[in-house]
């Protein structure tokens, strides 16, 4: 999580420098026709990071991870700010949509018959290359790559920041 709201200390500084060319300026020189100017910007910031582990028994099914995210941005004491979930899982996703069993079992449905199941590695009889690793998830992967890795959600007075039916 990231805070928005980050305190930020400011260093100020005039040093002597060379022009182009290597030739002087600044303090000590003979030419002091300009100095440079410089300023630093220093920012501490809140953060936090958490794994949130899951077992599913299934081969695949959408979990909602929305309060365990909302006690992490409370934990995390971020008031403005961006909070990243990321599944970090190869055939694992993250998204933000309205949490309705209908619309799951849509998306169930919707993504079987874009990228079937299929334990075999021949392309000929609709299996896939990747299979030929010993693995039988290759319609995972597409599927991940179609539903996303990640989600930034914007974190307002400690809050999540979604609208209407975002679960």
């Amino acid at each position: 999580m990231i805070d928005s709201s980050a305190a930020c200390q400011i260093a100020h500084g005039w040093r002597a420098g060379s022009y182009p060319d290597g030739t002087q300026h600044g303090a000590g020189s003979e030419e002091t026709s300009f100095i440079t100017y410089q300023s630093l910007l220093i920012i501490s910031m809140k953060s936090l990071t958490k794994e949130i582990w899951l077992n599913i028994p299934e081969r695949r099914a959408i979990v909602s991870l929305h309060r365990e995210v909302e006690n992490l941005v409370a934990e995390s004491g971020v008031q403005d700010g961006l909070v990243l979930v990321n599944a970090m899982h190869i055939t694992a996703s993250v998204f933000i949509n309205d949490n309705e069993s209908g619309l799951h079992a849509d998306y169930e449905r919707w993504l079987e018959e874009l990228v079937p199941f299929s334990p075999g590695s021949d392309p000929k009889t609709g299996g896939y290359l990747h299979n030929r690793t010993g693995e039988d998830n290759a319609d995972a992967h597409h599927k991940r790559q179609i539903m996303g890795r990640e989600v930034v959600v914007a974190i307002t007075d400690g809050q999540l920041h979604l609208g209407p039916w975002e679960h």
